[in-house]
């Protein structure tokens, strides 16, 4: 008979899940057994730290749509896995847990890694749960599917080894007290009350300079709704595949890692409209009492918590938006409009000039990106790590439609970028899959999984490029100048300094293909050398650390502290003389008045 370990992983597959990504331990010594005799339904992928196994199945969730799914031993093996959940539950992406623990009997005994899961897991998860016999599997894991998949969120399941490995029960017995369930979960059809929809057509139909705001829930809608209102749109980091880059109203990201264009519109309209993203900064959209407002979200609670919104539209975007559409009022005018397409073509033409300035010979890392962007494959999958090449990975790249982009959002998690390309290698094979990474998270964990990447050629080589873009600059570059201009403080090297690794020749140590860049003029070849390999390669762009990520929407208070940083520090560990120097020359005349 088979044992339950071996019927949680047919549940599972039921559920759509492959694979499972996760690290073995005594916690879950009954599902390796049950992972090899299921002979790859679900399969299992090893990663090198049950951390980016977790970060694995949150990009598993956002790039296929699907629940993802990790798994881990007992203690602290489940534990580690909390980093990489705790950014799926506030960006949204559905994901199960499955983790072990030792057998009932040592519960509250003070035995061999005995942690409290359920109270540790309770805060990350919308549903957390042990599995105490094994006529209880099926309800706990059907459960978690439906939970994470309707609340977007986490759920985990706790299993004790010896429950593991006792003879399964795929139907619970008849009687008092058991608890039946079902595969089986569809999307439901929200839409808000129909009144609600009206007033806010007609909020919307009165004002002449409508600026969207939209993330990663508007995907599959807005342009039309945009079209008629005339509107500019600005997108939020994890939204940035909804609408192509070249059309001329779309006006890039918004925020710290935004553009004067974003700026000038937020500042000028007159309706701010806001589709399925709860971007984080309020400084950056319009003053209270500029703009009326108009919000749609499938979650009620997240309406109005950054900007005093007229009309709150609780509903799934797509449907809300079909519901909309006819209430809607062509907007002939589109004298908006074209301002806001003067405003992309000049803040893009400063960006172009701003990638081909070169200090001392050492390569710019906004040219890393610039030059990639017209070279981006056709349906590439790009993901992002969080620090300052986010900053030209936002800025530069420009999406066609049919890619895809994430990283890390409102967690801004250090460290995801890699595992999260290596998930999107699984789910996609055949389609290009470029990441940018930093050289301190790179440090961090990213030339562990590169050993993941080497465990398995077959799968993750290939025509379609996979590239690992990392910036060395020896230089925890975000955190140093956010120390500039939050704190003035100088960089402080005990804190910032990272070693210099040869990344690339690591990479040709462990039998990946390496590519090292160190001169400007080669940027351009580097990327096509690495875009044409025929197996993963680790592209290595020796950065120059003094070009500032520097927003586009400076603070007065923020210019004087980084000004009293260069003060204490004038040989270069304030704001740099290459950095300065592109600021002053190239950046005074664009930035939009919050600066000194």
């Amino acid at each position: 008979m088979a044992q339950v370990a071996d019927y949680v992983l047919q549940r599972l597959t039921e559920w759509g899940v492959q694979p499972v990504y996760g690290y073995p331990g005594d916690g879950i010594d009954g599902l390796p057994g049950a992972f090899d005799r299921a002979k790859g339904e679900p399969e299992f992928i090893q990663a090198r730290h049950e951390e980016t196994a977790a970060f694995m199945a949150c990009a598993h969730a956002e790039f296929t749509g699907e629940a993802g799914c990790c798994t881990a031993t007992s203690g602290p093996g489940a534990v580690h896995l909390l980093d990489g959940l705790c950014d799926a539950k506030p960006d949204h992406r559905p994901a199960v847990a499955v983790v072990g623990r030792q057998e009932r009997l040592s519960l509250g005994a003070h035995y061999q890694q005995e942690v409290d899961l359920e109270r540790l897991f309770a805060d990350v998860s919308e549903f957390c749960q042990m599995v105490v016999h094994p006529g209880r599997a099926r309800h706990v894991i059907d459960r978690a599917f439906k939970t994470a998949l309707t609340t977007r969120g986490v759920a985990t399941v706790i299993i004790p080894n010896d429950i593991q490995e006792k003879d399964a029960q795929p139907s619970p017995p008849k009687k008092h007290g058991s608890v039946f369930s079902s595969v089986g979960w569809s999307r439901p059809r929200l839409l808000p009350d129909e009144g609600e929809r009206r007033r806010a057509a007609g909020i919307l139909n009165a004002g002449s300079e409508v600026a969207m705001l939209i993330g990663q829930g508007a995907a599959h809608a807005g342009g039309e709704a945009a079209e008629l209102l005339g509107a500019g749109v600005v997108k939020a980091l994890l939204g940035r595949e909804v609408l192509p880059d070249d059309l001329p109203f779309v006006t890039g990201p918004i925020g710290l890692l935004g553009s004067k264009a974003d700026d000038n519109m937020i500042r000028g309209c007159d309706t701010l409209f806001v589709i399925g993203t709860s971007f984080p900064y309020s400084e950056w959209l319009p003053d209270e009492g500029q703009a009326r407002g108009v919000e749609i979200d499938i979650d009620g609670r997240m309406t109005g918590i950054r900007y005093p919104m007229d009309a709150h539209l609780v509903g799934d975007s797509k449907e809300t938006l079909k519901a909309l559409l006819p209430l809607l009022r062509r907007k002939e005018d589109r004298g908006w409009r074209e301002k806001i397409g003067k405003d992309v073509a000049e803040w893009n033409a400063m960006c172009r000039k701003r990638a081909g300035q070169h200090f001392g010979g050492t390569i710019n890392p906004e040219a890393v990106a610039a030059e990639l962007s017209p070279r981006l494959p056709d349906d590439a999958v790009l993901t992002a790590d969080s620090g300052s090449g986010t900053n030209w990975w936002a800025r530069h790249l420009k999406l066609r439609k049919g890619m895809q982009a994430s990283l890390s959002g409102t967690p801004a998690t250090m460290g995801p970028g890699t595992p999260c390309a290596i998930a999107a290698r699984f789910a996609h094979p055949d389609r290009p899959v470029i990441a940018f990474v930093g050289d301190g998270a790179f440090q961090m964990n990213g030339m562990a999984e590169m050993i993941t990447v080497k465990r398995y050629p077959d799968r993750l080589s290939g025509p379609a490029p996979f590239v690992f873009c990392v910036f060395n600059n020896q230089d925890l570059h975000q955190v140093t100048w956010e120390q500039r201009a939050m704190s003035g403080d100088p960089k402080f090297p005990g804190s910032q300094d990272v070693p210099d690794i040869p990344y690339a020749k690591y990479a040709e140590l462990i039998g990946l293909k390496g590519v090292y860049c160190g001169k400007p003029k080669k940027i351009g070849k580097a990327w096509e050398e690495a875009l044409a390999a025929d197996r993963p390669v680790v592209l290595e762009f020796k950065a120059d650390p003094e070009i500032a990520p520097i927003p586009p929407h400076t603070m007065a208070e923020q210019g004087k502290k980084a000004a009293k940083a260069a003060v204490r520090d004038p040989e270069g560990a304030g704001i740099a003389v290459k950095g300065a120097r592109q600021k002053t020359t190239e950046l005074a005349e664009h930035l939009p008045g919050r600066h000194p």
